[in-house]
């Protein structure tokens, strides 16, 4: 007859030889190839992040890390996807700011990024980059400032589209100012920046690096970075927030693993990440991208994401926006 001792010796047994495996199986990670999916399709900023990354992880995880696209729902399908994946550390996503602000912009998401998902760590922050008509007025953020309450209705605001950080940056922007300013949404950067250029919309808040050639050619005039602290790509232009205190609007990624990933993996990821944005090829390509990089501990990128929700759900719950 088997004691009650007995049975609660081969339990503690049980428990203690599943902690080893867990643990002997975790060192060992990662042993066939792993993934990271991107909700955007090739050769955005999030897939030339993630390759770029991916080719330098693979180097020192000693594994293949391969890059899959899955595109839709603003990032929304790749999410969920990696959030559905075995917690193993072999299905891994390149998240963001959009993350963040899809949070509160959609009603029925299905899924928590932050709850659901384990951070891992944070990879780069993008700058955006207030613009205008070379035409216009305002030289100036301060002038702009004054310019837009002088002449209520008579700017209108262009974005890569509705609920994008760009379109974001401009509501941000008109909270903290108390100026107002029509949102005009477009399917792309590329045809934001085209409506700039005709007169069609008065400013941008878009990304830095398609911005770069029309602003040194003269075409626009650029006003001020988004990041709290001014971009290497154009060092003389101030940050909005010299003039605004309190402005902060940058695209930002990272990566993401499935919550319950064990925390030996994670780890193991984090300085791997960690170690590939130290290498300084990796740092001089993503500083051809206007990109500064966000090394730090798994618990520093949750936080960011925690702060980024937060501040996003302030804006988009004040200024009643949805999707488009």
């Amino acid at each position: 007859m088997v004691t009650r001792r007995q049975v609660l010796q081969l339990a503690a047994g049980s428990a203690a030889l599943a902690t080893t495996a867990r643990l002997t199986w975790a060192q060992a990670y990662p042993t066939r190839p792993v993934r990271i999916l991107v909700g955007f399709v090739a050769g955005g900023n999030f897939d030339i992040v993630a390759r770029l990354v991916g080719q330098s992880l693979s180097e020192r995880l000693q594994q293949p890390v391969i890059v899959e696209n899955r595109p839709g729902a603003s990032s929304n399908i790749a999410t969920e996807a990696v959030i559905r994946a075995p917690a193993d550390g072999y299905t891994l996503l390149l998240g963001g700011a959009v993350n963040a602000v899809n949070a509160t912009l959609y009603d029925k998401l299905g899924f928590s990024f932050i709850s659901d998902l384990a951070p891992v760590a944070g990879v780069v922050r993008f700058p955006n980059v207030m613009t205008v008509g070379a035409s216009f007025p305002a030289k100036t953020v301060a002038e702009f400032i004054a310019y837009a309450k002088a002449n209520p209705g008579k700017i209108n605001h262009g974005s890569s589209g509705n609920g994008t950080t760009q379109h974001l940056a401009g509501e941000l922007f008109k909270m903290l100012t108390g100026v107002d300013f029509q949102h005009v949404p477009y399917k792309g950067g590329s045809q934001a920046i085209t409506a700039l250029l005709g007169g069609q919309v008065q400013v941008l808040f878009e990304a830095l690096p398609p911005s770069i050639p029309h602003i040194k050619s003269g075409q626009i005039r650029a006003m001020g970075v988004t990041t709290a602290a001014r971009s290497a790509a154009l060092p003389e232009l101030p940050a909005v927030g010299e003039f605004v205190p309190g402005y902060e609007a940058s695209g930002w990624n990272g990566i993401c693993a499935p919550r319950n990933t064990p925390a030996e993996i994670i780890e193991k990821l984090n300085k791997a990440v960690n170690a590939s944005l130290a290498d300084p090829q990796v740092k001089a390509r993503l500083a051809d991208l206007g990109a500064t990089t966000l090394s730090g501990s798994p618990a520093d990128f949750g936080r960011l994401i925690a702060e980024e929700t937060e501040k996003w759900g302030k804006v988009i719950r004040a200024g009643n926006i949805k999707p488009a």
